[in-house]
């Protein structure tokens, strides 16, 4: 499906999720979240791509091997980022 058809496109499953990842991990911004969750293309990207980290993240956690380390702390480095993301972004969208 092209792009033209990504503006009127429901919320994925993983979007769903990330979102409410991010809701639990980010509880001062948990009712802006909320308000502009479903409507936001740019943060419904961000919280897929908060799933898709984040679920890496737990995976490299259970295996919890030596030569996992540098990748778990680069997927840590990813969250973080993503949520620093979605602070500012909500931040500047003033929705209370």
């Amino acid at each position: 499906m092209g792009k033209e058809n990504d503006e009127g496109r429901t919320s994925s499953d993983a979007e769903r999720r990330g979102l409410r990842r991010l809701m639990l991990k980010l509880p001062a911004i948990r009712a802006r979240l909320q308000t502009i969750g479903e409507k936001s293309e740019p943060l419904r990207s961000l919280c897929e791509a908060y799933e898709d980290a984040s679920s890496t993240l737990d995976r490299l956690r259970s295996a919890a091997g030596d030569e996992d380390r540098a990748m778990v702390h680069e997927y840590e480095i990813v969250c973080a980022e993503i949520e620093a993301d979605v602070i500012k972004y909500c931040l500047e969208r003033g929705v209370p």
